[in-house]
């Protein structure tokens, strides 16, 4: 099959979405398929080889932006949009990522979903002419928010439509209204256009089927899946024991609630000497927020037994995951899957994580840590302190969390469970079943 995923990348930081859309592709193109990822919005930024080298980006940032606002970019020729999605301006809108208003945000997104009838309506004449000359099996997109683009994609490039599900509710749910019921709405009208959805995991996967009110043949979970070379783990426990946290660097990811658990876990005195480490994505909003979480470790007299490790390449991630007893992040909306759980079993370091969203769909399937009250910072201190003092039990769960990895959530699993996907909507659309480009099918 001839596939093109379109992902949205963010120039400046490490995204769960860009990551896991680019081993997927890369794991396609293993299986035979013709896959290409091609970048919307920011150039992609992610921890291994780039998928998306040499391939066109559509939607560029600061164009979109301007078309947002001032009508008078939504008409202007080709050569000076060309002006504005240089790669050099486009890497200094990604510095201000996250500093965009949540009303701009909230508008922005209604005038995607709407589509050809968006005020980005220019920037999709673009993308579909390109696809057209393309002619791929089937269009991937990234997530529910570029639902807008179906319609014309469907319609001009005679492709089939199939869009991953991963974490579109809190984000629409976050926005001011009016936009936030306009977004739902369009969202809901846009669906119908879509030939079938992948959600990253069976709880998201029921979410999104009741938000949206889709068929529930249409949709097909898939769990995420990752490239398992580099990952392994310590060859000694680490002294002191450490407890760690491995995502984005903001309130959503739950970091103050480990850093309260963290803090009742040193008063208690039971774990002994137990040091907290903290790496992920920070933008220059979230350094905001954790210079907060600074302040309240050192308030407590801890600032010596705590240590950040922002934007770490993936070898500095790898060494991380290997230096750590156990890892934790408590995120605080309804997570759709929770790419750190499986790296963290990946190195054979066992998880404490909050009896919500997805994660007990993950424990289940890797009996790789435990389960804790959510949002409540004494619960997960308490896990925390069960896992430290019996070292064993944590170590024995560490192992069947790596094996159980290996089994079913290493990303050529998901190629192939995603490909399956693929083949049967280009099956059934008209004229499927037929073409012989692309590679293997």
């Amino acid at each position: 099959m001839k596939i093109v995923q379109l992902t949205p990348g963010t120039g400046s930081f490490f995204c769960g979405s860009c990551v896991r859309d680019n081993a997927l592709v890369t794991a396609l193109r293993r299986l035979g398929h013709d896959a290409l990822s091609v970048p919307l919005y920011l150039p992609h930024l992610v921890d291994e080889a780039d998928a998306s080298s040499g391939a066109p980006l559509f939607f560029g940032g600061v164009n979109v932006y301007l078309q947002q606002h001032l009508g008078l970019f939504r008409k202007t020729p080709a050569w000076i949009d060309r002006l504005f999605d240089a790669r050099a301006l486009l890497g200094l809108a990604a510095k201000r990522a996250g500093m965009t208003s949540m009303q701009e945000v909230g508008a922005m997104t209604v005038s995607m979903l709407r589509g050809e009838a968006g005020n980005q309506a220019k920037e999709l004449e673009k993308l579909v002419a390109w696809l057209a000359e393309e002619k791929p099996d089937v269009v991937c997109l990234s997530n529910a928010l570029l639902a807008g683009m179906a319609r014309r994609i469907r319609r001009d490039a005679k492709a089939p439509v199939v869009c991953t599900l991963q974490g579109e509710d809190y984000f629409l749910d976050g926005m001011p209204e009016p936009h936030r019921g306009e977004a739902w709405a369009l969202l809901r009208e846009r669906a119908a256009e879509i030939d079938a959805f992948i959600p990253v995991s069976r709880y998201y996967g029921e979410v999104m089927t009741r938000r949206l009110g889709l068929d529930a043949g249409r949709v097909r979970p898939v769990w995420n899946g990752i490239a398992l070379d580099g990952y392994a783990p310590a060859e000694q426990a680490p002294d002191p024991p450490a407890v760690g946290f491995l995502a984005r660097l903001n309130p959503l990811k739950g970091l103050e609630t480990l850093v309260e658990a963290f803090i009742l876990l040193r008063r208690s005195g039971r774990a002994g000497p137990v040091r907290l480490r903290v790496a992920g994505s920070m933008t220059k909003e979230d350094a905001v927020y954790v210079r907060a979480q600074r302040r309240c470790l050192a308030a407590a007299g801890l600032a010596g037994d705590a240590e950040f490790l922002p934007n770490l390449d993936r070898a500095g991630k790898l060494a991380f995951l290997r230096s750590l007893s156990v890892l934790s992040v408590p995120a605080t909306y309804g997570e759709s899957f929770g790419l750190y759980v499986i790296e963290s079993l990946a190195s054979g370091v066992p998880v404490v994580q909050p009896r919500c969203a997805a994660f007990p769909e993950l424990i289940e399937a890797t009996g790789g840590g435990i389960l804790v009250e959510p949002g409540d910072p004494k619960a997960l201190a308490e896990g925390l302190e069960a896992m430290l003092l019996d070292p064993a039990r944590a170590r024995a769960m560490g192992e069947k969390g790596r094996e159980a990895v290996r089994d079913l959530f290493i990303v050529d699993r998901m190629a192939y469970e995603v490909a399956g996907v693929l083949e049967d909507v280009r099956g059934r659309a008209p004229g499927g079943g037929s073409s012989s480009k692309g590679g293997a099918s």
